[in-house]
């Protein structure tokens, strides 16, 4: 099965989020699609988008989005402990080969995702996205799950994450950003602290980042 490409990515975060807006629901995108619209030159292979609400939970999210829309279904977890579904968008397919690609949607605080004010979350490509050093924070977050997890499959997107970190670092650095800038200041302080505590793991295992983690505000 062929990978979806970046503009099947983009226009089916655009499809998710027109629903979200007509249902008056406040979403933006994080991870990968994320970290590419800012720059990062990874291609997604799929889509992460948190919506700030309290009157839904995930999984009525996702079935909103099945409702509105047929090219969304959802699939049973793999793990039978799961209580969740499985989120997938139909893709155009060539010859009999069915395309699909996956969308996460969440809910802060999951994942310790912070809920952004809406003047500041970032329109790029006219889409919702979150700011660029919770991104980034968010990024290092899954870089170091990743890495303590006891799943091998897991281990193994540490090194992806390297990637885009690098990338998401440099491009913050251009731009002049600081987790310590006053248009943060909604950001919680936990998470300023854990990130902190994950920035020293990261230069321990890749010490020539160490002067671009101080250059956004982080003492490495």
């Amino acid at each position: 099965m062929s990978s979806p490409t970046s503009d099947e990515i983009l226009e089916i975060a655009d499809q998710a989020v027109d629903i979200f807006r007509n249902r008056r629901l406040r979403c933006c995108l994080f991870g990968s699609t994320a970290c590419h619209l800012f720059g990062v030159s990874r291609t997604p292979n799929d889509i992460d988008l948190v919506v700030f609400t309290n009157q839904y939970d995930a999984e009525e999210l996702k079935e909103i989005l099945v409702e509105e829309d047929s090219d969304f279904y959802l699939v049973p977890s793999r793990n039978p402990r799961a209580s969740y579904s499985v989120l997938w968008c139909r893709l155009r397919s060539s010859g009999r080969r069915r395309r699909k690609c996956k969308v996460d949607i969440l809910v802060p605080p999951t994942l310790n995702i912070p809920n952004v004010p809406g003047r500041r979350i970032k329109i790029i490509s006219d889409l919702p996205v979150m700011p660029l050093i919770p991104l980034l924070l968010l990024k290092l977050q899954g870089w170091y799950d990743h890495r303590e997890s006891h799943r091998e499959d897991m281990q193994e997107k540490q090194y992806v994450d390297v990637d885009d970190i690098s990338e998401l670092l440099q491009i913050a650095i251009d731009r002049g950003q600081d987790v310590r800038q006053d248009n943060l200041g909604w950001l919680p302080e936990r998470m300023r602290e854990d990130a902190q505590g994950h920035v020293w793991d990261f230069v321990e295992e890749y010490p020539n980042m160490a002067d671009n983690w101080t250059m956004v505000g982080f003492d490495a």
